[in-house]
């Protein structure tokens, strides 16, 4: 059989285009093995293959097509639903005219899971064409957005299309993700007009046909052929589908059966009052396992020690406990009212509460737990996770931390040895097995709300952390796969002066890479359990990321890697005076000493300092932020010891550039606002100017082809392996390259009011967001509308008059229907979805909302020991019986088309 390739394709100079398949003759999916196709006018290229019989019979061909760029780089197309059953084709040669399916086109979004399993499942018995034996022409378009009654057809020149008559077109059944049509038209003459329309069948009438030019198709000349037409998106003119969402961790959630903190459970009652309030989404922060240290400090929900399993805070333990131990809950009665009635979650009891009658249950059940055919199916599925967390978590609490590094065995991961330590025939298998009991649970009760959620036509977004936890199961299992020498986090910005360190490893993604991204395909498989959409965690981390020192405490002592440095010729090419010692080490003159510290300055020399050519420098015991931060570690607390060892912090952090090491003293990577720096400030004013010019030129201007290249080297393989919906959190210092390649792969951004992507503007508007993009006033790393009210007098006064559109004076709380206006005007953007922090939501109610709106805040993304412990004020079943509340958010709902 003859496979002849068409694809619609307009290329420019240098680029090339290739087809690959999923059999020999296509290159089985390997792209280096792809078929290179010829230019054939500006309209298509084309190929020729002829396929083996050997392969005719073995399976159906999936296809799809490559572009290749002059500088090697490939561009591969989106989708994967192109399929020739051969078996079932008479004809030995097939002609495929294709039309190239771009990534960002916005019609992709609809064939994610989010829309295909959840929000535009149809329940229209599928329209039937005529059966016809012989056909030449197979006719195939997509149209997501049909309403209920409504189906594709077709009409063109000819007889066989119906000569452009609207009373009787012919209709187009749907196959897959395809409105299909099978044609013969063998007398027909060529070439031939067509378009594709809208056919109401409850009407039985023609809606309209396609906007734009005819589509035309030409007869192929030569042996008789089955020709197949991929015509991509049909062209209606539908108004953009959008939708509104809430986000709140599942620890937040509160309900009358809780345990002092959101369960999966819980998930249902959030889903029940989504729906009726008009809602289409819930957000949830990060679900997975974070124990680490048995304290409040394992509420921080990014620092998972598992990157699959889920966290043992959010079981329901009377599902756990069955019809048949109902005893050992009611025991737990009064602890249970103690701990659902606190207003915030109280991390440690509740985690405390939960393992003991987990272990419990786990006792009484066991025997009927695994032999249970249910559960075994779960765990051949999950072992190559399940068992390594579950000796883990063990190994935890046998040598009483998570840090392997101080086990006494087993710090290095050998599986086989791992395997031998879970064996049934341990003695200690029942601590193990408990793990398997508790995550199987879990599993159950979290597969339950999500169906659930599915059921009521509401789609579930998860959270994909950038980062893992040091001492946790992923990097003891892998530690190759990252880079355990450095540290992740955020440079400087409005909400964290000093950066951000978060204390993660960075990823190695070079090593990563070299299986295919295996590790990410198969966390993203583990999310498509549960979730239709996920938000990426600091995308700009898969561009580039901010890399700290282990000697570091604070963010703003990192630099972006990868990035092009500076050298040393570029400063001599600027007449700049370079000193190792003066733009590279801290500078610390006598007067900077005495105007940081003050009346403290003579104990910071005395005991911190040494003077050495001129100047003073650190002692060895204090010349790393982490040195001095062990040093007052080890100090009782007082507001001296505070200023002094931040004042330290910032002698470290005094330079100008950081050498790349080992280079030499020949590359160079700017300090974040070295222009802010006591260092800085005292140089001459020539060189400050030729510094800021080169300063500006390496954040903004030299990185960000290159930058451009690291995110297209790893975001469209990793968007390629799930159909989930993707979103991502563009923050903070986005280099120019970022939203492009977003756009390039059909990622939603996320667009926030107070935080503008243009350094022109104070605030964005929601009027001007993209289609495709999240809209929101606030996230759980800022304060609340209310909050962010009440913080700067100034700046709210601004946005009252230039944004709201109000004259006079602002008021100084923000009142509810001041809150009610920014909820609104985020429901009419353009944007795909309008997702909203159940406190802003609560916001537009004065009877409803909390009285302290700074209780309202989830994280303050600046205090790396943050307690995460916010909860709902009133319950779940409460808000759902509010009927004139969730009416009214309804209306607004509904009138912004939403």
């Amino acid at each position: 059989m003859t496979l002849n390739f068409y694809i619609r394709f307009s290329t420019k100079f240098g680029q090339t285009l290739f087809v690959s398949g999923n059999n020999k003759s296509l290159g089985n999916e390997d792209f280096t093995q792809a078929v290179s196709l010829q230019y054939f006018n500006e309209e298509f290229w084309r190929g020729r293959v002829d396929v083996p019989s050997t392969e005719i019979n073995s399976s159906d061909i999936e296809y799809r097509y490559m572009l290749k760029e002059a500088d090697g780089t490939r561009v591969i197309e989106w989708g994967n639903d192109r399929v020739i059953k051969l078996s079932k084709i008479s004809f030995s040669e097939i002609v495929l005219i294709d039309t190239w399916n771009h990534a960002g086109d916005i019609e992709n979004a609809f064939f994610t899971k989010a829309f295909q399993e959840v929000l535009l499942v149809s329940t229209l018995a599928p329209a039937k064409q005529k059966s016809i034996k012989t056909y030449t022409h197979e006719f195939k378009v997509k149209a997501p957005l049909l309403k209920e009654d409504e189906v594709v057809c077709i009409g063109g020149s000819g007889l066989q299309l119906g000569e452009w008559q609207t009373n009787q077109p012919l209709l187009l059944s749907k196959e897959g993700n395809w409105w299909t049509i099978r044609l013969n038209l063998t007398s027909e003459i060529f070439p031939i007009a067509y378009k594709y329309g809208v056919y109401n069948t409850r009407q039985k009438m023609f809606s309209s046909y396609e906007s734009g030019k005819n589509r035309t198709l030409n007869s192929e000349s030569g042996k008789p052929a089955l020709t197949v037409i991929h015509d991509g998106f049909a062209q209606f003119a539908f108004p953009n589908w959008k939708g509104a969402g809430v986000a709140i961790p599942v620890f937040s959630l509160r309900s009358e059966t809780g345990f002092g903190t959101g369960e999966f459970s819980d998930i249902k009652l959030l889903v029940d009052w989504a729906k009726i309030s008009g809602l289409k989404l819930i957000q949830l922060l990060p679900i997975n396992d974070t124990t680490a240290t048995h304290s409040f400090a394992d509420s921080y929900p990014y620092a998972a020690i598992s990157s699959f399993a889920l966290h043992p805070l959010y079981l329901n333990l009377g599902k756990m406990a069955g019809s048949k131990n109902t005893g050992v809950i009611k025991l737990l009665k009064k602890k249970q009212a103690d701990l659902n009635n606190l207003p915030e979650v109280d991390y440690e009891q509740v985690m405390k509460v939960k393992f003991s009658v987990a272990r419990e249950l786990f006792i009484l059940q066991q025997d009927e737990f695994l032999n249970d055919a249910k559960y075994f199916e779960f765990f051949e599925l999950n072992r190559h996770w399940l068992v390594p967390y579950a000796a883990f978590c063990y190994l935890r609490e046998k040598y009483k931390t998570a840090d392997y590094n101080q086990w006494k065995s087993q710090r290095i991961f050998d599986e086989a040895a791992i395997q031998r330590l879970a064996s049934p025939t341990q003695k200690h298998y029942d601590s193990i097995a408990l793990h398997y009991f508790i995550q199987y649970h879990l599993y159950l009760q979290l597969k339950d709300a999500t169906a659930y959620a599915h059921r009521n036509g509401i789609v579930v977004k998860g959270d994909l952390p950038i980062g893992i936890y040091r001492y946790g199961c992923d990097a003891w299992m892998a530690p190759e796969l990252y880079n355990m020498n450095t540290q992740a986090g955020a440079p400087p910005d409005d909400f964290a002066i000093k950066g951000q360190n978060w204390g993660f490893p960075t990823y190695n993604w070079k090593k990563m890479q070299e299986d295919g991204f295996a590790w990410w395909r198969k966390r993203f498989e583990q999310m498509s359990e549960y979730f239709d959409a996920f938000r990426i965690d600091h995308i700009l981390g898969f561009f580039r990321i901010w890399s700290i020192p282990l000697n570091a405490v604070e963010g703003i002592m990192g630099k972006f890697v990868p990035a092009i440095p500076v050298h040393i010729n570029e400063l001599n090419n600027q007449s700049i005076s370079f000193l190792p010692n003066r733009y590279c080490r801290p500078y610390i003159p006598d007067h900077v000493v005495n105007e940081r510290f003050g009346q403290e300055a003579d104990y910071v020399k005395e005991h911190f300092l040494f003077w050495k050519d001129g100047s003073f420098q650190l002692k060895p015991d204090f010349d790393t932020q982490r040195k001095i931060e062990h040093y007052f570690s080890l100090q009782p607390e007082s507001t001296q010891f505070h200023l002094v060892k931040q004042g330290l912090f910032d002698m470290v952090s005094n330079v100008i550039f950081f050498e790349e090491e080992g280079s030499q003293m020949q590359r160079f990577h700017f300090r974040i606002n070295m222009h802010q720096t006591t260092s800085f400030r005292d140089l001459d004013d020539y060189t400050k100017q030729k510094l800021k010019q080169l300063y500006i030129n390496y954040f903004f201007h030299r990185q960000d082809d290159f930058w451009k290249k690291e995110g297209l080297n790893k975001l469209p393989d990793l968007k390629r392996s799930t159909n989930m919906l993707v979103c991502g959190e563009d923050l903070g210092m986005v280099p120019d390259c970022v939203p492009d390649v977003m756009r390039q792969l059909g990622i939603l951004s996320l667009e926030i009011q107070r935080m503008p992507k243009d350094a022109q503007r104070e605030f964005f508007h929601p009027a001007d967001a993209p289609y495709l993009s999240v809209v929101t006033p606030s996230t759980h790393d800022m304060s609340t509308i209310r909050g962010w009210w009440e913080e700067d007098a100034g700046k709210t006064q601004r946005f009252y008059n230039a944004v709201l559109g109000h004259y006079g004076p602002s008021p100084f709380y923000c009142e509810a229907k001041i809150n009610k206006e920014i909820i609104i005007g985020h429901l009419f953007s353009p944007a795909m979805w309008s997702i909203f922090q159940l406190q802003d939501i609560m916001g537009i109610d004065e009877t409803l909302r909390r009285n302290n709106p700074e209780e309202e805040r989830i994280n303050i993304p600046a205090d790396p020991k943050h307690y995460w412990k916010y909860r709902m004020h009133i319950g779940l079943e409460e808000l759902i019986n509010k009927k004139e509340f969730n009416k009214e958010l309804q209306t607004y709902i509904k009138a912004s088309g939403r």
